[in-house]
């Protein structure tokens, strides 16, 4: 009992083992595992693997903001939602791989679809926003990177 903190009448104190009970105690680390694993999941599913095995007929629809020609922009956009979430997923690098998702996110939300509301691109914004708290907090103890800190 901290003897600084007087209780408040009527309300009675945790017992140790209901202080240590797992649902009383807080996980930043599962809270970012469940962002890195929903987050490149979601990306990977519905955007990268459509592309990856769709090439021919993604090819002749993808917009190309930058000119670079179609053919590359699609390479990019795969590089960005395949291998990069499939790195966040494991917690590899995954700083450094949030980093082109997140710019491909701004393009398509900025440039590619910059007629849409708030409303048609919330998905958008909310992959931006969970790969965008991935690169500011890390990937957590749980990942492949964590563990190579600790075997070393």
């Amino acid at each position: 009992m901290n003897p600084c903190i007087k209780p408040q009448p009527g309300v009675r104190e945790l017992t140790e083992n209901e202080a240590s009970h797992p649902l009383r105690q807080s996980s930043p680390d599962g809270g970012l595992l469940l962002l890195r694993l929903a987050g490149a999941f979601l990306l990977l599913y519905v955007h990268g693997l459509p592309k990856l095995l769709q090439y021919s007929s993604q090819v002749q629809n993808i917009e190309d903001p930058f000119h670079m020609g179609k053919g590359i922009t699609l390479s990019l956009a795969i590089f960005a939602e395949v291998l990069c979430p499939l790195m966040v997923a494991v917690g590899y690098f995954a700083r450094l791989a949030c980093l082109p998702i997140l710019f491909l996110l701004l393009v398509a939300m900025l440039c590619v679809h910059s007629d849409w509301g708030i409303a048609q691109g919330q998905v958008g914004w909310l992959l931006f926003t969970i790969f965008a708290s991935i690169f500011v907090a890390g990937p957590g103890k749980y990942s492949f990177q964590w563990s190579l800190k600790q075997s070393h």
